[in-house]
Parts: structure tokens; sequence; C-alpha cells
């Protein structure tokens, strides 16, 4: 694979502003991170069919779990408070809170050795970014492995409040109009996002797209951490952005804006956030992965229980967790959504899924759209071996042996879902990703 200049989040300085001491820690752990690509490899070799060891408990009683104050990492809040982590003994798991996504790679990168973290609620692209060495200092790939998909759908993408009369929708074309009027008034345009390459860089640039706006020359994409993403769009430093809930939902509640589209209006039951672990963990104490792993598992098959989303949208509005009224939390979360331009829709479609429908199991097709749009946007270079990379960081071999001991009766059969279909009629098939891009008029890569 080639591996080119990184795309930096230059927004997220928290992250790598750090103290003299932890960023001589940093350099070393990059330094020795070079050839760990192979070492990973070989290691995971030594391991038939990525086996976990048979009949040991886990070789540590804890990890260090980051997460980004949002609903979606809510399998980790409850595989903690409700006892799953330790069930399977791990009882010093640690799940810590990340001030942005940028901080939440920075962590990874040092990993626990390094006061920083082992694993965490991610971005599903992110694991591919931080492994190849395109968002990390130096391009120093800093190998990992998906072990789960913790949740689909999800997602909305909101706009501001002076956007309500031009009733901004689905339909970006009605967004392209209204921004260039703003534009010729000589006002600028910007849209937020979390973390580039990441899934709501790539849900805001696939519906800018879809109606004639590149995100690169028509307008500015910023990069705004989740919980921010209010109090942003409150002083206007943004038209729309993209984000995971309850920042939508509390959006709405404060009358700031409104929800144009949920992100599953674009791609039904589309893949979101990833359970993932830094690769050396994984090799070092397979035993611990199996256990965090059905931990989670577990949790998620909790999450979507009907019975159980009012204690899971109790424990989410946590203090530690999230720290937000439940009731801004409770509604969507049950499939209740309340636009803010007077549409509100009960039982959606577009409800998160955390374990049913296959919610949970990493498909590889999913990654290989991702990194096809990472081409397309210039995060990957167009001669980057996908193949290669997705086998190297995607572990739905693991996931498949945790849902096997859990009992789980139905595994998919394949590690593709198949063809996927979008709003605006084009189609993914997992089987020719070229013919998909060359079917994409506005993109990067030629």
């Amino acid at each position: 694979m080639s591996i080119g200049k990184s795309d930096h989040d230059g927004s997220d300085q928290d992250g790598r502003e750090r103290s003299a001491r932890a960023h001589t820690t940093r350099r070393g752990i990059l330094k020795g991170a070079a050839g760990a690509l192979s070492l990973a490899a070989a290691a995971r070799a030594a391991l038939p069919g990525g086996a976990f060891a048979q009949g040991a408990g886990p070789e540590v009683k804890g990890a260090k779990l980051g997460f980004i104050a949002l609903t979606d990492a809510g399998p980790l809040f409850v595989a903690k408070e409700k006892g799953f982590f330790a069930k399977h003994g791990m009882p010093d798991v640690e799940v810590l809170k990340q001030a942005s996504w940028g901080t939440t790679r920075d962590n990874l990168v040092l990993g626990s050795g390094g006061n920083g973290i082992d694993g965490a609620h991610i971005l599903s692209p992110m694991p591919y970014l931080i492994s190849a060495g395109r968002v990390t200092q130096n391009n120093v790939p800093v190998p990992m492995h998906i072990l789960a998909r913790l949740n689909t759908n999800g997602q909305c993408i909101s706009v501001a409040k002076e956007y309500l009369d031009a009733k901004v929708a689905l339909d970006s074309k009605v967004f392209r109009v209204a921004t260039e009027k703003k534009k010729a008034a000589g006002k600028s345009v910007k849209a937020a996002m979390t973390f580039p390459g990441g899934t709501h860089d790539l849900w805001i640039r696939y519906w800018l797209a879809a109606g004639g706006i590149d995100p690169d020359k028509d307008i500015e994409t910023i990069v705004v951490p989740p919980p921010q993403m209010v109090a942003n769009m409150k002083v206007g430093t943004m038209d729309c952005f993209c984000v995971g809930e309850p920042w939508n939902a509390q959006l709405v509640q404060q009358g700031l804006g409104y929800t144009a589209l949920t992100t599953g209006e674009l791609w039904k039951d589309h893949p979101e956030k990833a359970f993932a672990m830094r690769a050396d963990f994984v090799e070092k104490h397979p035993n611990a992965t199996r256990a965090l792993l059905m931990a989670v598992l577990e949790a998620q098959q909790w999450c979507d229980k009907p019975e159980n989303r009012d204690e899971f949208a109790a424990i989410v509005a946590k203090r530690q967790w999230i720290n937000i009224p439940v009731g801004d939390v409770a509604g969507r979360m049950k499939g209740t959504i309340d636009y803010g331009d007077g549409r509100v829709v009960q039982d959606s479609p577009f409800v998160m899924k955390f374990f049913r429908d296959h919610a949970s199991y990493p498909f590889q097709s999913h990654d290989l759209w991702f990194l096809t749009e990472d081409i397309r946007w210039g995060k990957f270079d167009a001669q980057t071996d996908t193949k290669a990379l997705i086998a190297k960081v995607n572990r739905e071999d693991l996931w498949r042996e945790a849902a096997k001991a859990l009992g789980v009766a139905e595994i998919p059969a394949s590690t593709s879902r198949g063809k996927e279909a979008f709003f605006d009629g084009k189609v993914f098939d997992p089987a020719d990703p070229a013919a998909y891009l060359a079917s994409l008029s506005i993109k990067k890569v030629a």
C-alpha cells in the first residue's frame, strides 16, 4: 500500500497538547510502531484461524476503553454498569470519556502503556486510517483491529433554523439553491463533521455531492467534536452539521435548528461506529479480547430489547457518560423523531440498532465502502490495496467465535451484505467498487 501525507484533525489540539513526559512516551511508542503491522501479522499467524486461546481465563482483568459522548457508545456504558465485563472475567475495565475523535486517536496511539487507551468506541473508518498511518503523527502506522460494529443508523444531518423556510431536507439540491443565494450575498457556508474521513464526514459529503455541491470547492467543511456541535451552531459557526445522537435532538430542543434528515434515509441500516482494539492488545491477550467482545455483544443484545429502552436511556444520560436530560435521549432511542420543522415520525424505520438485523457483525463489505469513499475524497490513495488492508484490520472471525460462544443463533453466512442502495439511486456492489466510484460525478480521485 502506498502511504501518503496524513490528513490531520487540526481542530483537536487538545488531544495533542500533552505534557513533555507524555510527548516523550508518544515518540518512543511511535518509533517502535513502524514495524507493528508486520509483527501483528506474524503474531496472528501463530494463532491458527485467528482462534482465541482455549481453556483459560482472561490474561488480564481490565482494559482501558475510550468513548465519545454519543448514544451509540451505549453498549460500553451498559457492559460496565450491568456487569457484563465483570461477568466475563474483566471487572477492571475502565470506560473513559474522550474530548474528541482526535483525542481518541492520540490515546490509541499511546496505548494504555503510555497513559492512553487500549481500544474504543470509534468511527468505523478510523481504525483503517490509524492502521495505515493516514492520520497519525509522522504517518506512522498503529495497527488496529475492528472486533464488532456497535450500531447501524442513528446519525443525522441538521441545519440552522435560517433554512427552515427553504424546507431543506433529504433533497440536497434545495440546500444548494439556498447556499448559492447566501454566497451571492457575500456570506460563507460551512458544514461541520467530526473527523476527516470518518463516518460523519462521509455522510455529509455524500448528501452534499448528491445535490451538486462539491464539499471541497463550493463550501467549507470544518471539524467540531460531537459534544460541541450545538454550542457552535448557537454562535453561528456552521450552516449544517452531521453528528450522532443526542446532539441533533438537543439542537431541536434548544430551538437552534432542525433535523433535515436521518442518515438512515441516505442508506437504510448503514454501518456506523465500531468497537476496535489495538492489534497488539488482541494478539497479546486473546482470552481477554474474547471476554471484552462477549461482554459488548451481550450489552448490544440488551440494548436492543424494547423493554430495556427506558433504563438504557437513563444509563446513557448519566453524568459520567453523556450528561444530558434523559428526555433528550429517550425519544429518538425509541424511534420517535421530532425533526423540529413540523415533522414528527413515530416508529421510525431508521431507528438506531445495536444487534438485531446483524447490526453488530462487522461486514467486510461495509468496510470496503468506507475505504472506497475515503479514496473518493483523497483520504486514501487510489492504488490502496483495500482487500489486504481489510484482511489486517477487520476481525470478523473473532466476532463469530464470540457469538458462537454466546449461543447467538443467527450468524451471517457471508462477510458481505451484498449490494447496497442509496437514496439517490446509486448502488455499491462490493464485487465491483471501481464501477461505483466511476458512477460518482463529484470526487477528488480521477
